[in-house]
Order: C-alpha cells, then sequence, then structure tokens
C-alpha cells in the first residue's frame, strides 16, 4: 500500500471510531460496538469482487445507534467507524490467513486459530459464510497498516475506558454489543433467538449479571439464548476477568428485530428494541451495585 493510499483511506475514515462521552462518568459499565463500522474506503471497495451491499452483509448496522442511550445513564460508548470486512477488532491482533496473502506471514501470525481457518481472521477473507471479499490477494504490509492505525489505537482506547471505570467504582462491566442475522448458518437449524448473550460459559462475566440481563429481556417478551451459537469472540475472552473486577458480557441482537437486512432501512421495530434495551442496561444497573466499591469509599 503506497504512502498515497494509506493517507487517502486515514481521510477517508477520520476518525477511525469514536467515544461518546457521559458529561460525568456515574456507572462501572462500558459499551463497545466494533463491528458497527459503515465507512468503507474507496480503495477497499475497489480491491474487493463484492458491491458496498454484499460486503455489509458482515456488518452490525445501525448497533451503536441502538446503544446511543448509554451516555445520558452515565456510561461511555466506544465505536467503530471502519467496518468488520476491513478490520475485524473482535479478532487477536494478528489472527492472519495465509490464503489471503501473497507473500510470507510474520512469525508471529496466528494462521491455525478457528476463525482464521473459517475466514474471519483480523483481516475477513469471506463475508455470509463463502463470499470471498478480494479479487487478489493483499500484501502482508497493507494488513499490518491496518492493525498499526486501527486495531492498536482502538483496543488502547478500550482498555483506557476500563481501566478508567476500575479507577473510579472498584470494577468495570464491558457490555460488547452485537447484532446477528436472523437466518441460521447450516449447521445449526432452527430459528435464531431474539438475543444471545454470551459469557464464555461464565468464565467471562459474574453470572448473577448474565442472568440478569436475560431475565429482564425475557420479561419483556424476548426469547433468550446464552452462549450458544455465540459464547463471545476475542473481545470477550481478553478483557473478561471476574476474579480481578472485570466482567465482559456479549449481547447479540436479531437484526430481523429492527431493519430490513436485504435493504438495510431500519424497521418500525427500532425505537422500541432501543427502548427496551434501556430497560435492560437499567436492570443492569440496579444488580451491579453489590459489584462496585467506589474507590473513595473504600479509601
Amino acid at each position: 500500500m503506497s504512502p498515497k493510499e494509506v493517507e487517502t483511506i486515514e481521510t477517508e475514515l477520520a476518525p477511525p471510531f469514536m467515544v461518546a462521552r457521559p458529561e460525568t462518568l456515574k456507572v462501572p459499565l462500558v459499551f463497545n460496538s466494533p463491528h458497527s463500522g459503515r465507512v468503507y474506503p474507496k480503495a477497499f471497495l475497489a480491491a474487493s469482487r463484492l458491491d458496498s451491499l454484499a460486503l455489509r452483509r458482515s456488518e452490525d448496522a445501525y448497533v451503536e445507534e441502538l446503544f446511543a442511550f448509554v451516555t445520558a445513564l452515565g456510561a461511555p460508548l466506544l465505536y467503530a467507524h471502519f467496518p468488520r470486512a476491513f478490520l475485524d477488532v473482535n479478532r487477536e491482533p494478528y489472527e492472519l490467513d495465509p490464503v489471503l496473502f501473497r507473500d510470507g506471514l510474520p512469525h508471529y501470525a496466528n494462521t491455525q486459530s478457528i476463525r482464521v481457518v473459517g475466514g474471519l481472521g483480523t483481516i475477513a477473507r469471506i463475508v455470509s459464510e463463502t463470499d470471498e471479499i478480494y479479487r487478489e490477494p493483499l500484501s502482508v504490509g497493507a494488513a499490518l497498516e491496518r492493525i498499526n492505525r486501527l486495531y492498536t489505537p482502538y483496543h488502547d482506547t478500550l482498555s483506557s475506558l476500563l481501566a478508567e471505570a476500575m479507577r473510579d467504582f472498584g470494577c468495570a462491566v464491558l457490555i460488547d454489543c452485537h447484532s446477528m442475522p436472523s437466518s441460521p448458518i447450516a449447521d445449526q437449524g432452527g430459528m435464531r433467538p431474539d438475543f444471545v448473550l454470551g459469557d464464555r460459559f461464565g468464565t467471562s462475566c459474574n453470572g448473577e449479571l448474565t442472568s440478569l440481563a436475560a431475565a429482564q429481556l425475557k420479561v419483556l417478551g424476548y426469547a433468550v439464548a446464552l452462549n450458544k451459537p455465540y459464547a463471545g469472540g476475542y473481545i470477550t475472552e481478553h478483557y473478561g476477568r471476574p476474579h480481578k473486577g472485570q466482567h465482559v458480557l456479549q449481547i447479540e441482537i436479531n437484526r430481523a428485530l429492527y431493519m430490513d437486512e436485504t435493504s438495510f432501512e431500519k424497521s418500525d421495530g427500532f425505537e422500541r428494541l432501543r427502548g427496551d434495551l434501556e430497560a435492560m442496561v437499567g436492570a443492569l444497573i440496579a444488580g451491579i451495585s453489590g459489584l462496585a466499591v467506589p474507590r473513595a469509599a473504600a479509601e
């Protein structure tokens, strides 16, 4: 990738991600929407064999808007502008697919993870299970540019938000916000539930918080599944340290609840869903008091 191409992409993505901050931090929750970015760089579109609508099938469309209310409750919201198909920050930094590159990968690359084998590494090879993204193999240098300029700053920011919550409240609860297609992949069968909550089978989050979120959603009339088929990705696994007071709960929302999955237009259910999510977050805030111990009180 030439310096001019890098500069052009940086200009198109400026800023590459955003942090919506409350005036005052009131709760130890941090919200993250890593896959809702929908700014597709022109060079990326030119390199793809797919049109922009096809590329959007991997996008968690409008999820950052669904959770925009959290700042009024006193919690920050981090969200990407770059799309998941361009760079996936819910992966290890170097989960790289050797099939995708025309030159050798660095020795530290993880080329054997299940996600890489499935074509969904840090730089995705496919969308919608089988559709190849690129016309030609990429250079490793292009991948490293994306990781250095986008992935690393994103995770530095997420780490900083969690550290801030830990400092002020004695614990941190990251809600990792995602959406899922309504149609299940071939080997799963049946219809998708309305929500899938993932806590890595109890290893990334206090089980009481997971149960509280599930109970509130069920009261609102939603079908909720736990950990299947989504137990949580790299972010959930990497940042979830409940034994140290840092919890991560992944939330997957069925897209049919709030949008047309073909046209990508919001549906009439969008506003209702946003209100129900606010009720769920309110229940979490009420239930989190047993975990949170403000530093000032402790000292």
